[in-house]
């Protein structure tokens, strides 16, 4: 019995150790946070009125009707847990409301080895429209490895991106490290399809009445209207002190109102809207698209009281092979596609992608002091920038 009950104590014991050690990795030094803001709506300078006549007396004094879009307020609430060091040059915040830009989430190292994590979720109206945003990252870095997961959906810009990636790392001296990989992505666009160009450029070729042949569009401008459901009529109008008569089509829409007096009318105000929607529609259609590729990278980190420097970057090689989605409308035929839809001569082009960060400061003396913060990223055809530099001086 006393064997049982030690046994028992022990693994109690054992176990108690388990699930602290565990606790201290997982949770230790985490925040969660429940945080949002409001603020005014964007709003013209001037407002826009129109007038509505009266359709029994057109010469009668007419309404002025105030036709400004005016926005409720702008708001953000958000709710998340993090887990993530700062690096010693950054400050720490009074509070943690997940808007915060930590270098830990760009920099290939961490302030820290061992497990960091961030899952932040946002709801957000800009201008009527509501958004949500997501953000969940996860990264484990020890001496000679980096390990990341991260999924990301900013839906204010339509964008969806997430990775997972695995690197060897070699630390050179106790500030520099070099490191290899792999890198899985994403991305929802079909670079370079352009489906409406594609559907007005579609042609046929046919023999006139001598026999001579003659090419002509299969998809006339106009018909985008008719496939969503849009009638024209044919109709003469009078100049009522020449007599003189003229023709043109008035456009209704599928709910009969009068839309635009005219095909020209209708190509300027109502086809541009009917030209995104298709091309958005056929878009959706396809799934989304996920490849992989080596990548290295380097870090350097040197902190100082008076002196710090951090730079980092990332070179994604030109060896992508993709895992998911139609490869004809991915990334690698961006220019296999044009007026006659897609050239099946084409076998792809690779293509380099890079990240690349430095944040430097400088305490000159007691007084006066110099920084520079600095990011660029180049995925597929997007490229962001960011830097700013600056002077203090305090009194």
């Amino acid at each position: 019995m006393k064997k049982i009950i030690l046994l028992l104590l022990f693994t109690l014991n054992v176990n108690a150790q388990f699930f602290k050690k565990a606790y201290d990795g997982i949770f230790k030094y985490a925040t969660i946070y429940v945080a949002g803001d409001m603020r005014e709506a964007y709003e013209t300078q001037y407002p826009d009125y129109f007038i509505r006549t009266n359709p029994d007396d057109l010469y009668a004094i007419p309404d002025v009707v105030d036709e400004t879009i005016y926005h409720p307020f702008d708001y953000r609430i958000g709710i998340g847990i993090r887990k993530l060091a700062r690096f010693n040059y950054e400050l720490k915040p009074n509070y943690i409301d997940g808007s915060e830009n930590l270098i830990g989430l760009s920099a290939p190292i961490a302030a820290v080895k061992g497990l960091e994590y961030l899952f932040h979720y946002e709801r957000e109206r800009e201008r009527s429209e509501e958004f949500d945003n997501t953000r969940y990252f996860i990264r484990h870095t020890g001496k000679y490895h980096i390990v990341k997961l991260e999924s990301r959906k900013q839906g204010n810009v339509n964008f969806q991106y997430q990775s997972a990636e695995l690197r060897f790392r070699l630390p050179i001296g106790q500030k520099f490290g070099i490191s290899v990989g792999a890198i899985a992505r994403s991305h929802q666009k079909a670079y370079g399809y352009n489906p409406i160009e594609i559907w007005l450029n579609q042609q046929v070729t046919a023999l006139d009445p001598d026999g001579n042949e003659y090419t002509y569009p299969v998809n006339p401008w106009y018909s985008l209207g008719y496939y969503y459901s849009y009638t024209d009529e044919f109709t003469e109008y009078t100049n009522v002190q020449t007599g003189e008569s003229f023709y043109d089509w008035i456009w209704r829409n599928e709910n009969g109102d009068i839309v635009a007096y005219g095909d020209r009318d209708f190509r300027d105000r109502v086809f541009g809207n009917l030209m995104n929607r298709y091309n958005r529609e056929l878009w959706d259609l396809l799934d989304p698209f996920a490849e992989v590729a080596p990548i290295v990278g380097f870090d350097f980190y040197h902190y100082r009281s008076k002196f710090w420097l951090h730079a980092y970057a990332n070179w994604i090689l030109p060896y992508h092979e993709y895992i998911k989605g139609n490869e004809d409308f991915s990334y690698l035929h961006r220019n296999s596609w044009g007026k006659g839809g897609h050239n099946n001569l084409l076998e792809g082009e690779q293509w380099s992608d890079y990240q690349g960060g430095i944040i430097a400061g400088w305490k000159i003396s007691k007084t006066l002091g110099l920084f520079i913060e600095g990011e660029y990223i180049k995925f597929w055809d997007s490229e962001i920038m960011n830097s700013s530099v600056g002077l203090n001086f305090r009194l």
